[in-house]
């Protein structure tokens, strides 16, 4: 161990933390609800983090299919599961319409009696589950939650639409579990609660609400939001590290931290405990290539980013600033996942040339500029965020078993068949 490595490291981490020391960086434990940040009307309970933990891996609500052949068959879990960082293990997440697992969700795949147009699939790939706690809007445009940055776009928060759950008033993680369950066809009406293994924990949980009110989308939302927030990489090794186990990190990774907080100035924008900034920026990456994924409309106005939410001319083409815990085992990279690994974005960045020729080079990033980083300090930057920022005990926030029994994270027959449950 090079002691100096250390000095170097946390004097850069301590200049970069805003008065704060290296705490800045830390996780609090999955347990700490006292310091984990969470909406005040949503409080995090044990309860109500292990009832998110089961309705997020759960099949037996996906009863809105719009394909009556894959109906009790996906779960939240699908497009965000522990074996790929809690994102998806393909190019484009697929709910409704699709099926298979294989190792860590590379083989689902639609199902051929589902048309592709009626599949549940984005329009960009999913964002990580993971972390969300830190970042106080949802999805790459921002448009769930209540606050922060979106206060005064109420114009925009559209009846009918997904939006227009912002106007019960919470924070993005749950504004984004509420809407999202009706966007991936996921009821929880008091019929299928009430005659479900979940109803008592519902009401333990939620007893506060009125019993007409308690089960329903809404109330699984906030238990699913919960659980979410206490799902942090807090035992990746950077995170061990900054907790004074200076031994969690070989040479070659401080090497790598040293140019991620000082030279490459990546903490510009990748900062605090999730290492992200609630920020909008167009790096010019491309969109889905329309052969790699199940459908895809290339004029979807999600591709322009945070303008498809606010409409604000100067927010085309600008993306949220990502979390970057958990990369490794993730194939796809990037809103479009024209990425397929930590070191093709790392050359990206570090050359600062738009690959998306739809992007004009005038609405790019102020920040987006060539690093001048050698092959050598490429080589320590990519390992500090492989391994230094990879948790590698994901498995602790998957329960043993769902409620209904059912495999999960999905329960249709290849699944079954893949994850050992036939």
């Amino acid at each position: 161990e090079d002691v100096t490595l250390d000095t170097q490291l946390q004097e850069l981490l301590v200049a970069q933390s805003q008065g704060q020391g290296l705490g800045y960086f830390q996780f609090p434990a999955s347990d700490d609800y006292n310091n984990i940040p969470q909406d005040p009307r949503n409080p995090l309970t044990r309860e109500k983090i292990e009832l998110g933990k089961q309705l997020f891996h759960e099949s037996l609500f996906s009863t809105a299919s719009d394909f009556s052949n894959t109906k009790f068959e996906y779960s939240c879990a699908t497009c965000h599961h522990a074996a790929a960082g809690f994102q998806a293990g393909v190019a484009q997440g697929l709910g409704d319409g699709g099926q298979g697992f294989g190792f860590k969700g590379e083989a689902r795949t639609r199902n051929v009696l589902c048309a592709p147009e009626m599949c549940d699939v984005q329009p960009i790939r999913s964002p990580t589950a993971m972390n969300g706690a830190f970042q106080p809007l949802m999805l790459w445009n921002g448009q769930f939650g209540a606050g922060d940055q979106n206060e005064g776009t109420e114009a925009q928060w559209t009846a009918g639409t997904p939006k227009a759950v912002n106007h019960l008033g919470y924070q993005g993680l749950e504004t984004q579990a509420i809407a999202g369950l009706a966007v991936h066809r996921i009821d929880f009406n008091a019929l299928a609660v009430s005659s479900s293994p979940y109803k008592e924990a519902f009401d333990n949980v939620f007893s506060e609400f009125p019993a007409s009110e308690r089960y329903t989308n809404e109330t699984a939302g906030l238990a699913i939001a919960a659980y979410e927030r206490a799902m942090m990489s807090n035992e990746a090794p950077f995170q061990k590290y900054l907790q004074g186990n200076t031994y969690a990190m070989s040479d070659r990774e401080k090497e790598g931290a040293i140019i991620f907080f000082g030279k490459a100035d990546c903490v510009h924008c990748h900062t605090g405990p999730a290492l992200n900034k609630m920020e909008f920026h167009a790096l010019g990456m491309n969109e889905f290539k329309v052969d790699e994924v199940t459908f895809y409309n290339p004029d979807d106005p999600a591709q322009l980013g945070r303008f498809s939410f606010t409409q604000v001319e100067e927010d085309k083409y600008r993306f949220k600033t990502p979390q970057l815990y958990n990369l490794r085992d993730i194939d796809f990279l990037g809103h479009g996942a024209s990425f397929h690994s930590i070191r093709e974005v790392l050359e990206y960045k570090n050359k600062a040339v738009a690959e998306n020729p739809n992007v004009p080079a005038d609405v790019l990033s102020p920040d987006f500029v060539p690093l001048n980083l050698s092959e050598e300090e490429l080589d320590q930057l990519e390992a500090f965020i492989a391994h230094s920022l990879f948790d590698p005990n994901l498995d602790r926030y998957v329960p043993g078993t769902v409620a209904s029994g059912n495999c999960f994270p999905n329960n249709d027959q290849s699944s079954r068949i893949d994850l050992g449950c036939e």
